[in-house]
């Protein structure tokens, strides 16, 4: 997923990227990442409540949202390496953008209009294949296009776009509701994007191509993946239970639904991580990276445990304020980690593998609280969420500790 990427991005380091426009690049990740904000943040939720009921929606969300997540990390895993194999003799990778696009949007209407739990598994894997038909290939773009030195300036507009994608999927959701006016929007987002990204690169010539292949393996990677496992693992039971959550805690008539709830603070996390982002900048820069890491990790377990065991609707906000802010400075660091380790050749194949640490948690996430609330018999009731956030807090914080199993050389610059 649903990954907030939130980043400052100035108008003087916009400007350096003139050459190739970074900016037109990245409009395909905008349109991804809406569908994401709006799926995977809330409709997923909220559409298991309309057809599988209250009683077994829970339930329901566990294994329809772990068969996406399965089906998005083989596609991933496949879609790499014949990318990498295609661009090593030339080919721009732009077929897998355009058809993933139109897979993807295809899979959004059948999402938004299935009668059933079994047509809406079906129709959420489609869109988990089709969009990662893209993703796979789709991160190895900037490298594809942008010159070496730019690559830090070009990677601040996608980032900037994944921020405001997941915003605006969140705003999307919350006016619209879980209709196929929605799906409409998302699915046009999205081949919008494709149709801006595909033409603009189709006129640029590509970067010469690295010709080292091997993937970094040892302890520091192992770690690196467990830690960061551990931490997305917390994050996506956070977010799929966040809709159920809110629908118990609101009170009777107070004017906002579970949908519109849930999409609201979604949209609160995505924005308040921005700030964070840009307090943990130079920090990460200049301190050790494991400590703003542990930092980041350690603020988003303590605002979980928060909304866990909080029972005034006003500390709602003000948890999801102190998470989002915890989130946008943990990834400030994360991404230097990865571009420590990950190699510069075979990208797309290597960062297929490294996704794994993000999305093997959101397959693994919906079945470990499952099995949690059926062990405690809460499945339907307002105490299941409160349950899994004790959890999510409990992975969080552990993935922020193992961070200081990696050797201290890794440290920032």
């Amino acid at each position: 997923m649903p990954i907030p990427s939130p980043t400052i991005v100035t108008r003087a380091a916009m400007s350096n990227a003139s050459r190739v426009s970074a900016a037109r690049l990245s409009v395909l990740w905008f349109g991804i990442q809406l569908a994401w904000g709006a799926i995977i943040g809330v409709s997923l939720q909220a559409r298991c409540i309309v057809l599988a009921g209250h009683a077994h929606a829970t339930e329901s969300y566990g294994w329809v949202s772990a068969t996406g997540a399965l089906a998005a990390a083989l596609t991933q895993l496949i879609a790499g390496p014949i990318s990498d194999a295609m661009r090593r003799r030339g080919n721009k990778r732009l077929a897998f953008y355009a058809a993933g696009a139109v897979g993807g949007a295809a899979g959004v209407l059948a999402f938004y209009a299935a009668s059933d739990i079994r047509g809406l598994a079906i129709a959420f894997a489609i869109v988990q294949v089709a969009f990662n038909v893209v993703i796979g290939p789709y991160q190895a773009i900037l490298p594809d296009f942008v010159e070496t030195e730019r690559i830090g300036t070009a990677s601040g507009w996608m980032a900037a776009m994944q921020s405001a994608g997941n915003a605006a999927g969140a705003v999307l959701a919350t006016l619209l509701g879980n209709t196929l006016l929605l799906g409409a929007a998302i699915a046009l987002a999205a081949l919008a994007g494709a149709a801006v990204t595909v033409s603009y690169a189709r006129g640029l010539p590509l970067q010469a191509v690295a010709r080292e292949q091997s993937l970094m393996h040892g302890r520091a990677l192992v770690d690196l993946f467990i830690s960061r496992g551990f931490v997305y693992l917390g994050f996506y039971t956070l977010v799929g239970y966040l809709l159920f959550y809110i629908g118990y805690a609101l009170p009777p008539h107070f004017g906002l639904n579970a949908t519109q709830g849930s999409g609201i603070c979604i949209l609160l996390f995505t924005l308040v991580g921005s700030a964070g982002a840009a307090l943990a900048a130079r920090p990460a820069d200049r301190l050790d990276e494991r400590l703003v890491v542990a930092v980041g990790g350690a603020i988003v377990a303590l605002a979980v445990a928060l909304l866990a065991f909080a029972h005034n609707i006003v500390a709602i906000p003000i948890a999801i304020a102190v998470a989002g802010i915890g989130w946008g400075v943990f990834l400030c660091a994360d991404w230097a980690f990865a571009c420590r380790v990950l190699p510069r050749g075979a990208l797309a194949t290597s960062m297929a593998i490294w996704n794994i640490a993000v999305v093997g948690p959101q397959m693994v996430a919906p079945l470990l609280v499952t099995a949690l609330l059926a062990r405690l018999g809460t499945q339907s009731s307002a105490a299941g969420p409160r349950h899994a956030f004790v959890l999510a807090s409990a992975e969080i914080l552990l993935g922020a500790l193992w961070i200081w199993r990696l050797p201290r050389r890794l440290r920032g610059n």
